[in-house]
């Protein structure tokens, strides 16, 4: 059974599915973009690992996170062309989550390479901070930054109600875009993962997400029309 909502599914935003679901989105954004590299590149999925530490009352709770990114090099000299994150409530609700994905970020820069940048959260704040004029009204967005022109970002948007965006993924300065259907990989990885055996939609959304009243009405109809309410 596929998502009942158009594109980015915010029932998985919990801390207790976006583990899983992060995995498999990362999964199939490999699988989709493997094929079109041509023999000068490899791919890899790597993890980076991190502990948020929050103080409650006399004490202090650890929580340990491990979180993946693909990573493109050539396959000649090593050099990192590509970095594809896909953002996690934890880069933007805590300060360790936050600074390990900035200093992620800070060495693909550094070493020249292109980033991509897929937030499909909508609690917390922004890890970029650039501004909205002339874009139009959105939840989720791929950004990214081409190793030619590091100040610039192109930006993919959509909004709760809407399909995600196909993006284009920058690789060599010399070599053409992969284009990526960021909706496809969602879909994929929401099936792989059985989440709509593990989701329960009867309940309300996650209270962390920034639900608006008009948001609230809509996914209520929309679930009672697909009869999970």
């Amino acid at each position: 059974m596929p998502s009942p909502f158009p594109g980015m599914d915010p029932y998985l935003e919990t801390a207790k599915l976006w583990p899983a679901f992060q995995h498999q989105l990362l999964a199939c954004l490999y699988q989709i973009l493997l094929p079109g590299l041509v023999d000068r590149y490899r791919a890899r999925v790597g993890t980076r690992t991190y502990v948020s530490e929050m103080p409650l009352f006399t004490s202090i709770i650890r929580e340990q996170y491990a979180e993946e990114y693909i990573e493109i090099r050539n396959r000649t000299d090593g050099k990192f062309v590509t970095l594809l994150e896909v953002v996690s409530p934890a880069n933007k609700t805590t300060p360790a989550g936050r600074q390990a994905y900035l200093d992620a970020r800070q060495q693909a820069a550094a070493q020249k390479a292109g980033i991509v940048e897929i937030d499909l959260i909508m609690q917390g704040k922004p890890l970029l901070t650039y501004s909205r004029d002339g874009l139009p009204e959105y939840d989720y967005a791929v950004t990214v930054t081409r190793s030619n022109t590091p100040d610039r970002y192109e930006i993919y948007t959509s909004t709760l109600q809407k399909k995600l965006p196909k993006f284009k993924l920058p690789l060599a300065a010399d070599d053409r875009d992969a284009l990526l259907d960021l909706q496809t990989a969602f879909a994929r990885a929401y099936e792989l993962g059985t989440f709509a055996n593990q989701v329960d939609y009867k309940g309300v959304p996650p209270p962390d997400v920034p639900f608006t009243d008009a948001y609230r009405t809509w996914a209520e109809v929309l679930l009672k029309q697909m009869k999970l309410r």
